[in-house]
């Protein structure tokens, strides 16, 4: 749906300003350190409107804060000056002024009158649940121009992504700060931040039944799992599911920063090794000049048929083989053999392959916690070691429900590993009912 720019308002009431102060300190967005993630909202804000400039601001009482910025080197506050941010925040939807120069709600704005000379401005609001906005994701150019609605449309996209991620820092920071309140030591504070870095829950996806699950191997020490399943603009869903390198805060930085890359990178491309060649980019420049910081990955898009089956295409990045189990009981490897480490050479290679979900089929996607497992007599599973199994499971305990069968044989498994799991352990999948009037269930 194509968005209508709005006009600028004079002032928000006084009580309607002071509950929308309350919520940017709630969402402790003042006074912070500099967060990535905004930076690439921002560069990737750019690239969208081919624009020299972009910005992701929160609006103050008195000042607008930089958290994101891309090619607009300055101060990480200004003054609330009319014009450009501090009237676009009074905005329900997207703002834009389409020649500075000769607009008078722009008239007096140093960032037009002074350097960089700004010509062309759009941004769309940052708005909690709540209907607060708190700041804005801004464009800027130095020539006049008008936004395609495309492109308006993207850009308030790029604005509920960069809300998600204060969101995100809420609810770490409320969780951590209970954990504290009520227990202590690393073991409650690990898996509070754990939480933070998975999605709560997974959406619904019509015709599929989908399901994630988490094994902690140390409940001490934070891990490097991560996975995800979204909607893209077009009917179709992203999905993916890998391991960073390392333990602890490390760690968790680096999954935080994966997850929300590779989300921002399906909005502006959803191809599965555009996706990875995006984050492959990204954490190089991240970690420049410093050690290494690297990953495996999967990323995949479901395209529903009219059959009712669903086209899988899939991208690995140097990440072991998705498993799909047929109707027929047999375990196929979708390999993506080939892919290479993200974020640590100089031109990786990423495979893509392509598959089809028809009923009573799944797609099990795991990181290597789960293969590297040892055995009872001391024997590494391996990817042959797990197909095996959930073939010889598949047999014995074959059902109409595929995800409950296979949620049922990976779960037996690990209690069947114990100990032998000494990795932490992402699994997704995503399965196709047998039949159209199978409820959809996740089992978490």
């Amino acid at each position: 749906m194509t968005t209508t720019p709005s006009k600028a308002s004079p002032a928000l009431p006084v009580d309607e300003e002071t509950r929308r102060l309350a919520a940017v300190h709630r969402y402790l967005a003042l006074d912070t350190p500099p967060d990535g993630t905004f930076d690439r909202i921002a560069s990737l804000a750019a690239r969208i409107f081919d624009a020299p400039m972009a910005t992701v601001t929160i609006v103050g009482s008195d000042r607008v804060w930089v958290k994101g910025a891309h090619g607009l080197p300055g101060p990480p506050r200004t003054g609330r000056v009319p014009g450009l941010c501090a009237s676009a925040v009074l905005q329900d939807g997207p703002y834009v002024v389409t020649d500075a120069r000769t607009d008078s709600r722009t008239r007096g704005n140093p960032l037009v009158e002074g350097d960089p000379g700004v010509r062309f401005y759009a941004a769309a609001p940052l708005t909690t649940a709540h209907g607060q906005r708190l700041g804005t994701v801004d464009v800027l150019d130095t020539r006049p121009r008008r936004p395609t609605g495309a492109q308006l449309d993207s850009l308030r996209e790029l604005a509920a992504l960069a809300m998600d991620a204060f969101e995100l820092r809420l609810s770490a920071a409320r969780t951590i700060a209970a954990e504290r309140e009520r227990r202590t030591g690393a073991e409650r504070l690990a898996r509070a931040l754990q939480r933070t870095l998975l999605p709560p829950t997974l959406p619904e996806v019509p015709g599929l039944q989908a399901a994630a699950a988490y094994h902690t191997a140390s409940q001490h020490e934070v891990g490097g799992d991560f996975y995800d399943l979204f909607p893209l603009d077009d009917g179709r869903w992203a999905f993916f599911l890998g391991d960073v390198c390392g333990k602890g805060a490390d760690a968790a930085a680096l999954t935080s920063l994966t997850r929300y890359t590779l989300r921002a990178a399906a909005i502006y491309d959803p191809d599965p090794c555009a996706a990875l060649a995006n984050l492959d980019l990204v954490l190089k420049g991240e970690y420049q000049g410093g050690a290494p910081r690297y990953c495996t990955a999967v990323f995949g898009v479901l395209e529903p048929l009219p059959d009712g089956s669903f086209s899988v295409t899939l991208a690995g990045g140097g990440h072991p083989p998705a498993l799909a189990l047929r109707a027929d009981g047999t375990v196929q490897p979708i390999s993506t053999m080939g892919g290479q480490l993200i974020g640590m050479l100089p031109a990786p290679r990423f495979v893509r392959t392509t598959t089809t979900l028809s009923a009573g089929e799944s797609l099990l996607l795991y990181t290597d916690g789960l293969t590297e497992a040892r055995t009872p007599d001391g024997a590494m599973l391996g990817e042959d070691g797990l197909t095996r199994y959930l073939a010889a499971a598949h047999a014995v305990g074959a059902t109409d429900d595929p995800q409950r069968a296979l949620l049922r044989s990976i779960e037996t498994l690990l209690d069947n590993l114990g100990e032998g799991v000494s990795d932490d352990t992402a699994l997704m999948a995503l399965s196709v009912p047998a039949h159209p009037e199978t409820p959809l269930q996740e089992n978490r």
